[in-house]
């Protein structure tokens, strides 16, 4: 079985000037070089494709694969996480991770936590800011949080997220909108602890390879999980693993929103606490990093005592089962 690699690497888009923000989401060589190793260790054969741009360029040379382990952010649009998957629905070449609608849904935070508050998921109160003239409009206790609307890796996100009146609202709002293009949810300000739930499998088969916290230690530059926090992480802030209660109650908030939102094969949901300690949905992560060192889903994993090898080989049995591939290399 040959299974092919889409990605997009950070220094192809650096090489293009485009700039470190960016490019924050793309993956580092070392994390393709050990995806590519791991599924080989696994009895694949692989075979290195690149961006959406080589993709399609590979496509009409004739080129086809049997699956294609996708982990494509893309670079423009709304819906660029999505444009991977759908190529390869048209082609009828089956991949690795979540289909278009998914993709492309949730990476509006704003959407997404309409139809996870449908299914009676817990979720901050919010709204979303399309221009300045709709921030007057905003009617929610403070203090809030703002963030871009359809960014990850904490992009837009640092200590003036937090805001706790409206002149702040307004310069907020006004400094994201202009700076990527985009509206901005803003919702009420969770004051809880910080989870973060690794999920393998789909549908009725999902389940929970851990429940790790994100603590943001006094040694960090800023008090909150920004970029640049996750970028310093080393030393500024403890993970330790969720047990007991706290566990019972982040792995069924994420498996829930997770099968609500139809999210497939690996990924990881984001959630905070309340002042009551009820966990809420904060994003999902149907494409979450996956660099063996320092990504937070394999991070969770080998602290539950589960290797970056096995985690791999749970993501492609579900994959295998769900495309009805024999799993028999």
């Amino acid at each position: 079985m040959i299974v092919g690699l889409t990605y997009d690497l950070r220094n192809d888009y650096l090489k293009e000037g485009y700039t470190e923000e960016e490019t924050a989401e793309f993956d580092a060589e070392v994390t393709i070089d050990a995806i590519d190793s791991t599924l080989k260790t696994l009895g694949f054969q692989t075979e290195r494709i690149g961006n959406v741009k080589a993709l399609i360029n590979d496509l009409n040379k004739g080129k086809r694969w049997d699956l294609i382990f996708n982990i494509c952010e893309g670079m423009h649009g709304i819906g660029r996480e999505a444009q991977v998957p759908a190529i390869l629905d048209a082609y009828q070449i089956p991949y690795v991770f979540s289909d278009p609608l998914v993709l492309a849904l949730t990476l509006h935070k704003g959407h997404t936590k309409r139809i996870v508050r449908d299914f009676g998921i817990p979720t901050a109160d919010f709204t979303v800011v399309q221009t300045l003239s709709d921030v007057e409009k905003v009617n929610l206790p403070y203090p809030l949080f703002a963030k871009p609307v359809a960014e990850g890796t904490g992009k837009g996100i640092d200590s003036k997220s937090i805001v706790d009146n409206p002149l702040k609202l307004v310069d907020t709002c006004e400094r994201l909108l202009s700076r990527f293009n985009q509206p901005v949810l803003v919702e009420t300000f969770l004051p809880g602890r910080e989870f973060t739930v690794g999920i393998v499998g789909t549908g009725d088969k999902a389940r929970v390879l851990g429940v790790m916290e994100i603590v943001v230690t006094e040694k960090a530059a800023e008090p909150i999980y920004s970029m640049l926090t996750k970028e310093t992480w080393h030393g500024t802030v403890d993970y330790p693993m969720a047990t007991g209660l706290d566990y019972e109650l982040c792995a069924d908030t994420a498996l829930r929103a997770w099968r609500a939102l139809d999210c497939r094969d690996g990924g990881r949901i984001d959630l905070k606490m309340d002042e009551n300690g009820v966990p809420n949905f904060i994003e999902v992560n149907p494409l979450a990093g996956i660099n063996p060192d320092h990504s937070d889903l394999p991070m969770l994993a080998r602290k539950n005592g589960i290797s970056y090898t096995q985690m791999f080989s749970m993501i492609m049995e579900s994959a295998l089962e769900r495309v009805k591939i024999p799993a028999k290399i």
